[in-house]
């Protein structure tokens, strides 16, 4: 099978011009292969060559001019150069052999086969030639494009060996299939399950970019339940697997938490591509298990599971090498928040109920609905249908409050700052208590949202407390 006609652009003829005046074998191999076949676009081509990658990338860089520079990776033997907005990555062609506690290869030079054969998956094994006597001819000794066809992963080599070799793969597997929709081979399949346990020797840091992948997929799940069955899961993200199973007493269960978050996630990747409010609807029930109690009255019960799960996903993001930063902070308050949208669902819509859900979300409030909306998941479909409706009076609301009140990322009108001044106070507790009561009647709607009446209030709370203004900060202000 000739693919010259998918060849496009000049780089690959000027590929083809380097590898014949160097006298190399050159292929394209990996990724952008597939993706041919696939119909997807790619930004990334390997290229492979029977000898040096490095002196090839050169030989590449000086045909496209002086503003190509070549990045070289001398403890890899890789080099990459950037050519628009492609990036073209080099390397020789090798053989590979492994310790059995480093996944990092002892690396030989080798032949084209010796290439493909030590590639994670047949599908990913594919090379089209560069050379001139043989341009654009597919290269798959390993039936890669049938494997393609039926949307099968499978190994070019024997499984056990690959995944021992470089635990990584298992991820990658799992990856694929989640991305590409594709399955997984049975042998493959049961490589991954025996060879579980290796997954120790990867870091943190390259296990969480797969699954980061596999968490933009159109349906995340797939990636989760994967690695459940593969036994991945529990080594990774035991907290997630703890919500497996119903418990039934008295004749009362409860859904089973670990399916039911799946559903949740796969619902908020339909209607965001957000990476960390996916991230946040896996969390979002996350602290269940310890919450969960049996009242004879109630039946079961999970109090306070939102606020728990909040103070868990710290301690989850360090194990997982997710970034410790606002992004974290961002799923925190996500976990927390999450049962109040459903509350004010369920329960009478108040303003004030309302506006204080505005002020805690503040800009986050668009996608907190979102992870609300994804959490209806009840088997009852009436019961599903007025949650809905109700979801939907909630919306309105906001939007009604926030175009009146200005509530989102309110700042209450009177700072600190000028209650010590009107006072002359030094820093105090019954200042904070001042600002308290003002905001509260701010998002109770005893007061406008206006510093007139802010000012108001707080002369009078002062008054209270045995205060008496020293300074008037009110001129000019309508107080």
């Amino acid at each position: 099978m000739n693919l010259s006609a998918y060849l496009k652009g000049d780089i690959f003829k000027i590929l083809s011009q380097a590898a014949e005046e160097m006298n190399v074998r050159c292929c394209i191999v990996g990724g952008y292969v597939r993706d041919i076949f696939l119909g997807r676009a790619s930004k990334d081509i390997d290229v492979v060559t029977v000898g040096s990658g490095v002196d090839l990338a050169g030989q590449v860089a000086a045909k496209l001019g002086s503003k190509c520079q070549v990045v070289v990776f001398r403890n890899f033997g890789t080099a990459q150069i950037k050519y628009h907005q492609t990036e073209i990555e080099f390397v020789g062609a090798r053989r590979e052999s492994y310790r059995h506690d480093s996944r990092k290869p002892v690396v030989e030079n080798g032949t084209l086969e010796d290439d493909q054969i030590r590639r994670d998956f047949t599908v990913n094994a594919m090379a089209i030639s560069l050379n001139r006597d043989d341009y654009g001819e597919l290269i798959d000794p390993f039936d890669g494009l049938k494997d393609l066809e039926k949307r099968l992963l499978r190994t070019p080599a024997d499984p056990e060996i690959t995944f021992s070799d470089d635990p990584l793969r298992m991820m990658r597997a799992i990856r694929f299939a989640t991305v590409l929709d594709f399955h997984i081979h049975p042998v493959t399949f049961n490589a991954i399950y025996k060879n579980r346990e290796r997954i120790s020797i990867v870091s943190g840091e390259r296990i969480i970019e797969e699954m980061n992948k596999m968490m933009m997929a159109p349906r995340p799940s797939t990636g989760f339940s994967l690695m459940d069955e593969t036994g991945l899961l529990p080594l990774i993200l035991p907290e997630l697997c703890a919500l497996k199973g119903v418990e039934t007493r008295e004749g009362r269960g409860h859904k089973d938490n670990f399916q039911h978050t799946l559903m949740v996630l796969d619902n908020v990747a339909a209607m965001s591509d957000n990476l960390y409010l996916r991230w946040a609807a896996v969390f979002h029930d996350i602290a269940k298990p310890q919450c969960k109690r049996w009242d004879p009255r109630l039946g079961w019960t999970f109090h306070n599971h939102n606020f728990l799960g909040e103070k868990m996903i710290p301690r989850i993001f360090r194990r997982l090498k997710l970034p410790m930063n606002e992004k974290m902070k961002y799923v925190q308050k996500m976990v927390s928040l999450h049962m109040r949208p459903i509350a004010l669902i369920e329960d009478t819509v108040t303003d004030s109920a309302v506006r204080r859900l505005l002020f805690d979300a503040g800009d986050d409030i668009e996608d907190l609905m979102i992870l609300c909306q994804a959490d209806i998941t009840s088997k009852n479909q009436e019961k599903v249908h007025r949650y809905m409706a109700n979801y939907q009076e909630v919306r309105q609301k906001m939007k009604d409050l926030e175009e009146r009140d200005r509530i989102r990322n309110m700042q209450p009108p009177i700072t600190g700052d000028i209650i010590m001044q009107v006072f002359e106070l030094t820093p105090c507790r019954v200042i904070g208590e001042i600002k308290d009561a003002i905001k509260d009647a701010i998002l109770e709607g005893e007061i406008p949202n206006e510093y007139g009446a802010a000012y108001r209030l707080m002369l009078k709370l002062a008054a209270e407390k045995g205060l008496k203004p020293v300074n008037d900060l009110s001129q000019g202000l309508g107080t």
